[in-house]
């Protein structure tokens, strides 16, 4: 009786009873929702032989992991997602587990395992795809002609994200992934508001994307300027450390011990987030740094110059000129791209600062001025002017964030000449007034 009722369990899979002798365990079940795929993470004891493969109407993927055995029961997961219905598990012969994956739709999986690195051990990652969305992952496609007079298209990386939560803080445990995302989202809210302007979240979510796709993606929607946002913070020397820091590509190695540790630092999110390596050509590795290349790092360094300005105005910076190093998230050929650590997060007092909203908004303001003190010192060509024509006379509409030395300089135009043109008594500037711009 007893054996007839453990054979019923396993035939609705709800138990996996494998060998006692099994020598990997899967310890543990995360899931990632992102706009393109579900990421499932299984946590493994040691390293594993797999197999996957697909079932129809209705559609299931299985996979059989060789000489395992699950540890306890799978964690309860959110199945109101568009792709994935259920997980049962099971056992396939002595000593194979077989999971079973019951989906609401068709999807592409793509599945691989990690070595252990950082806070996690082995790891098996399924990738659902939707069929229509996934891509040869070394594709970088080129920028292709763009119409006349379109909208000034800004990126917004946010950085880390699901499977790897960046820096913690340690006082309030405050996780980097959800900081920058915060900021990030404020800073597309001011662009978007700006006229002529669009913002492209590289994520919106929590989950992760690798930093080969990131920069992809910016090429993809023809971004005109790449800003990736993290919150710093190093071992040993961090937890005084305080101020923001501007970071652009280097061709030639880091310009700085600081540079190439950051660098280093966000590189490996990869190995964290859970990205394969195995797939990728040299874009993660090597750049082939032509003339093209060379003319985007000097763009994104004066980016970068322009928003230390900006920043310099709500806080303390960290290093005062753009440093230098080979971050992976800042190689697309074409784009001009900065990395920003708005903060330490390994220091008490600006860890509680980034979680305010109030911060926030005003880092987010500091990174929009930036940006447009850039745009306007260097449109890109076919764009949109951020300035209007009325009647023969330059007109510029303020934006939020915006302060009449700012616009003075992005113009050429002197504090003073502006502010007489305009009839302002005091530097007081009201979002969306007019104001005239003299030549």
């Amino acid at each position: 009786m007893k054996q007839a009722r453990l054979a019923l369990l396993l035939l609705v899979g709800l138990i996996s009873p494998i060998s006692e002798g099994a020598s990997v365990t899967v310890q543990n079940l995360r899931m990632w929702e992102a706009p393109d795929n579900t990421r499932l993470v299984f946590d493994l004891s040691g390293p594993l032989e797999h197999r996957l493969f697909t079932l129809r109407e209705p559609d299931r993927i299985v996979i059989d992991m060789d000489n395992a055995r699950l540890l306890g029961t799978l964690p309860d997961l959110d199945f109101s997602g568009p792709r994935l219905a259920a997980v049962r598990t099971g056992s396939q012969g002595d000593q194979q587990l077989r999971v079973v994956l019951d989906l609401k739709r068709a999807t592409r999986p793509r599945t691989f395992v990690l070595k252990p690195y950082g806070q996690y051990g082995h790891r098996l990652v399924i990738d659902l795809y939707d069929p229509d969305t996934i891509t040869s992952p070394s594709a970088a496609p080129a920028l292709t002609s763009r119409p006349k007079r379109r909208d000034m298209v800004v990126a917004i990386d946010a950085g880390h994200g699901g499977e790897d939560p960046g820096a913690i803080g340690r006082r309030y445990r405050t996780k980097e992934k959800h900081v920058t995302l915060a900021i990030a989202r404020e800073l597309a809210r001011l662009v978007d508001a700006a006229p002529n302007m669009r913002a492209l979240l590289i994520r919106d979510g929590d989950y992760y994307v690798d930093l080969h796709e990131r920069f992809v993606k910016a090429r993809r929607h023809e971004a005109d300027v790449f800003i990736s946002i993290h919150a710093d913070a190093l071992p040993g020397r961090s937890s005084s450390a305080r101020g923001a820091s501007v970071y652009a590509l280097s061709e030639r190695g880091a310009s700085s011990v600081l540079a190439r540790m950051v660098a280093d630092k966000e590189n490996a999110s990869d190995l964290i987030g859970g990205v394969s390596l195995n797939d990728k050509d040299d874009l993660l590795a090597k750049v082939l740094l032509d003339l093209s290349q060379t003319a985007t790092i000097s763009s994104s360094v004066t980016l970068g110059s322009d928003m230390l300005v900006e920043l310099a105005r709500i806080g303390p910076i960290h290093l005062e000129s753009v440093q230098q190093a080979g971050f992976a998230v800042l190689k697309a050929p074409d784009v001009p791209s900065v990395l920003v650590e708005t903060a330490f997060i390994s220091n008490a007092a600006e860890e509680k600062r980034l979680r305010s909203k109030s911060f926030q908004q005003k880092l987010a303001g500091a990174l929009f001025s930036g940006v447009q003190r850039y745009l306007r010192r260097r449109p890109p060509p076919s764009t949109k002017p951020q300035d209007v024509a009325e009647g023969g006379t330059r007109v510029y509409v303020v934006q939020p964030g915006d302060t009449l030395a700012g616009i003075a300089r992005a113009y050429g135009i002197h504090e003073d000449a502006l502010r007489f043109a305009n009839d302002l008594p005091d530097s007081v500037l009201q979002v969306g007034r007019k104001l005239v711009l003299p030549r």
